[in-house]
């Protein structure tokens, strides 16, 4: 495969922030092995003690092990490697160099999450990685950028030479609509690089021991100029499962090698398992199948998500599909929701790898599509998909647990349009081009559906969970880690043609690291929570009780109307208790709405700026802002301004300051006990 050329490497080391690398050690550093640190989410695991999802793989960050590379990080600048890695910051290696890990405990697996350079003209190229354990047992990973580097304005483009996508738009880079200035102005290229990142697994052929290390090396002759190692996961992968008493894919004519389609061979293993009230079986193997399999009162099994792959190319269809779709590729789908929806569907144990490489929002190229009632969905791993699982209501009753969904074009999974009464708990979600779950109630309420102990890293755009209209929901005891940008960690928001909000929704028990990012259009800092009426007035009880937020780069709280709309819609009853913040670049509240919240035993540290920048609706009047606080005690601790819910600023002292300097935070650490 083509590398890039020295002038194109030299742009993309530009736009990274390549030349501001912060060198890991001198070049022959130390080999001797040594303990790497075990985090998740780049933290000490204490500080997220019982919140998120367990799998049961160990995450080791790159910046934390040894290595002869160079530390890149940590920073937040957008569209920079950097910015994309977990935590903030990974390993550079040149040909040569090397990342080593130490075992904390036995595996036979490993997840590596990497970035290398795209082809010059976009497209990716693929390169080695050599893995070797204790100096021996080497094994190459053949690494591929071909899913990731995105260039350009929504909804991107694969080309790195290519200018604005919609001249029309608002540009921030020339703070002006590009077809409407003159001269007109010239962008530099690539245009906005995004979505560096991919990952690989790779099962070890043996178990290995604590202590015994894994050396990840991009070799001397290595097609890629530069490999940037984020992370490593690794795990003790339990044995295939077997099921004698089910209907086998391979005696229906189902290939394992992947070598021919299996679509057909699956279907007839369905249609005869639902004649004889079995289970569908897909034993080790990897399957071809290039389009939707239609499930309805099925179970089908895989022998586990590392042994048991459905593996398919993205094809382009002949006409449009009448849902707009002008692909397909392999994806589990429920019947639509129009003609009833599927019921009794019961999907587990295999992985599901995609072949989408651009983003087509009428695209049906789904892991897991249609509508799925009284189902269950659990121990998948989806990969290279538009979106993980895209379900389309109404439906009732969905179970979806213990999955990993990694490397999307958009969202993780997304409860579109009257979902209710389902469950996402304990699921682990990385590196989607959109939000990580949401529920989207557009037209019909999504109702009474809970997203509980799961962890989202790394949305490359918009938020980690995202709620856009609906009632009765709960977000609880889930870990959201450095959404990236034009998001946050959790959003409630009236948007994109959503029903308002109604009942109760419970935010609760949940940690949120190094988000309250910079939003690139606004050009202001968002909170790790944000609140946003858009499009209706937010009046549902929210209840926002028992969460961290921790190393928050501007806010922690963020309650905004949009400014065109600030008169239309207000923010009310909203409460918030038993709050930690441990760190905001400037304030704990941010309040550019009219209406207001209640806050009680919200405890703050290290703040970087005024407690509540309070702007309201922006008129200023004498009476004080459109916001106002209540306090209801327990309201302590600040930063360098004093306490952060000081007297003089309630109920709704003007405070406004619409960009704040922002003052780093340290790391988080525990809290003292209570």
């Amino acid at each position: 495969m083509p590398t890039p050329t020295k002038p194109l490497a030299a742009a993309f080391a530009a736009v990274l922030g390549l030349s501001t690398l912060i060198a890991a050690g001198p070049a022959g550093a130390s080999t001797a092995a040594a303990p790497s640190k075990v985090t998740r989410a780049a933290l000490d695991p204490s500080l997220v003690a019982g919140r998120g999802a367990d799998l049961g793989f160990v995450e080791q960050e790159a910046e934390n092990a040894v290595t002869n590379g160079t530390v890149i990080g940590p920073s937040t600048d957008a569209y920079s490697l950097a910015a994309e890695a977990s935590g903030r910051s990974a390993v550079t290696l040149q040909p040569g160099q090397y990342v080593q890990f130490t075992l904390p405990a036995a595996a036979n697996a490993i997840t590596v999450r990497y970035s290398i350079p795209d082809a010059p003209a976009g497209g990716g190229i693929t390169a080695p990685l050599d893995v070797s354990v204790d100096g021996h047992d080497h094994r190459t990973m053949t690494l591929t950028s071909q899913y990731a580097w995105l260039y350009n304005e929504y909804p991107f483009s694969n080309d790195p030479s290519a200018g604005p996508l919609h001249p029309d738009w608002w540009t921030t880079e020339c703070n002006c609509v590009p077809d409407q200035t003159t001269p007109a102005p010239v962008f530099p290229t690539p245009f906005r690089p995004n979505h560096f990142y991919d990952e690989q697994r790779l099962l070890l052929g043996r178990t290995y021991r604590a202590g015994d290390v894994i050396r990840l090396t991009a070799p001397a002759g290595t097609s890629a100029s530069a490999t940037t190692i984020d992370l490593m996961d690794s795990q003790l992968v339990a044995p295939p499962k077997i099921d004698l008493a089910a209907a086998n894919v391979l005696l229906f004519g189902a290939d394992p090698t992947g070598r021919r389609d299996s679509a057909d061979a699956i279907d007839r293993a369905i249609a005869f398992a639902k004649l004889v009230h079995l289970p569908v079986y897909l034993p080790p193997g990897t399957y071809q199948v290039n389009r939707h399999i239609i499930v309805d009162d099925v179970t089908i099994e895989g022998a586990g998500s590392w042994y048991t792959i459905v593996k398919g190319h993205q094809v382009t269809l002949s006409a449009p599909a009448p849902d707009g779709s002008v692909h397909t590729g392999v994806g589990f789908y429920g019947k639509d929701a129009s003609v009833g929806g599927s019921h009794n569907v019961h999907l587990s144990d295999f992985a599901i790898e995609g072949d989408v490489r651009e983003r087509i929002d009428t695209d049906q190229v789904n892991g897991i599509g249609g509508a799925l009632s009284d189902s269950s969905i659990e121990g998948l791993y989806i990969h290279h998909t538009k979106v993980g699982m895209w379900l389309d209501g109404p439906m009732n009753n969905l179970t979806i647990e213990n999955n990993q969904i990694a490397d999307q074009i958009a969202d993780g999974i997304n409860f579109h349009t009257g979902v209710t009464n389902s469950v996402v708990k304990n699921n682990f979600i990385r590196n989607t081009g959109d939000d990580g779950l949401a529920a989207w109630s557009e037209k019909t309420a999504d109702s009474g559906d809970v997203f509980d102990h799961n962890t989202v890293q790394t949305p490359v755009l918009a938020n980690g969970i995202a709620l856009y209209g609906g009632s009765d929901l709960t977000v609880s005891d889930n870990l959201v880690a450095d959404p990236i940008r034009e998001g946050s960690a959790l959003q409630i928001g009236s948007r994109f043609g959503a029903v308002p909000f109604a009942g109760t929704i419970t935010v609760a028990d949940n940690t949120t690291v190094r988000a309250g990012t910079f939003e690139l259009n606004w050009k202001i800092g968002l909170g790790a929570i944000w609140i946003y009426a858009l499009e209706h007035s937010i009046d549902a009880n929210i209840q926002v009780t028992g969460d961290n937020f921790l190393d928050n780069t501007y806010n922690a709280i963020m309650l905004v109307s949009d400014f065109s709309v600030k008169d239309l819609y207000s923010i009310t009853n909203v409460h918030f208790a038993n709050i930690k913040v441990d760190g905001t670049g400037t304030s704990v509240v941010s309040a550019r709405a009219a209406g207001g919240a209640t806050f009680q035993n919200v405890v703050a540290r290290n703040v970087g700026a005024v407690g509540v920048n309070n702007c309201g609706s922006f008129h200023f009047t004498p009476a004080g802002s459109e916001f106002a606080l209540t306090d209801l005690g327990g309201n302590t601790g600040g930063g360098t301004t004093g306490p952060w819910l000081a007297p003089w600023e309630l109920p709704n002292t003007i405070t406004c300051d619409d960009r704040p300097a922002v003052v780093p935070p340290p790391a988080p650490s525990p809290w003292p006990a209570s």
